[in-house]
């Protein structure tokens, strides 16, 4: 049986599966009431497929089913979507069997005959641990050189890219806030020495290509590159396209 969602647009989606009806019918209109939606499945082929198509937050599942048992229900419904938080219902309530369903990956459990208010409390408390912390978005302050994701404070000589605090020496920092200051400009090895080293080109080209290899690793590593090389003029930094 696959009771039919309701309109209601709760992000929450709970798959309800059990070999008898009546209780996936029970359960699913008790979960509907606290303004999830819910589906339901009475086989393991079924849930399995309805949980591919349909992709829940969180599985109500009976431990006994036919043709699959919930164990191998869960072990494809995680293969598939390892975040997906699964409720067991079990009518074996010794220690090895609970411990068993644990370690089969499953987040909770709850023996027959069960209360419903029982279920949906724990379903509540799987799905607050599923929902991920959005971080406080901080704005950066007035004087600070910002570009996409990348932010220089000039007052406090801190750098952040996308939230994380890059460290940088003082030459490196003052190589960054010259590239931040000029965005999408190229400037010239000369220039760079000029501005940073506050002496002329001079034969120290490779003291420019030193630090640049420096901030890249610090700055670009494992992101979207914002330093590029203009083969044959110098250095330019620009936003992620």
């Amino acid at each position: 049986m696959d009771t039919a969602p309701t309109a209601d647009p709760s992000p929450w989606r709970i798959l309800v599966v059990d070999d008898e009806p009546d209780l996936v019918e029970v359960l699913c209109g008790a979960l509907r009431y606290e303004g999830w939606q819910a589906r339901g499945a009475e086989d393991g082929p079924s849930a399995v497929a309805l949980a591919a198509k349909w992709n829940p937050h969180a599985v109500v599942l009976d431990m006994m089913l036919p043709d699959l048992d919930g164990m191998e229900v869960l072990e494809r419904i995680h293969a598939a979507r390892p975040e997906v938080r699964v409720l067991f219902l079990t009518a074996r309530d010794a220690v090895e069997d609970r411990i068993a369903a644990l370690a089969a990956g499953g987040d909770d459990y709850v023996t027959k005959p069960f209360s419903l208010a029982e279920v949906v409390v724990r379903l509540r408390g799987l799905l607050r641990r599923a929902t991920p912390v959005q971080p406080e978005r901080v704005e950066p302050p007035a004087h600070a050189l910002v570009l996409g994701d990348l932010v220089l404070d000039e007052q406090a000589r801190e750098v952040t890219r996308a939230g994380d605090t890059v460290d940088l020496s003082p030459t490196e920092f003052a190589l960054l806030r010259l590239l931040m200051r000029h965005p999408r400009q190229v400037l010239s090895k000369a220039q760079i020495l000029d501005a940073v080293w506050s002496y002329d080109f001079g034969g120290q080209a490779h003291v420019v290509e030193l630090y640049i290899s420096y901030l890249r690793k610090k700055i670009d590593a494992g992101r979207p590159p914002m330093i590029h090389t203009v083969r044959g003029a110098g250095y330019l930094l620009k936003a992620p396209q």
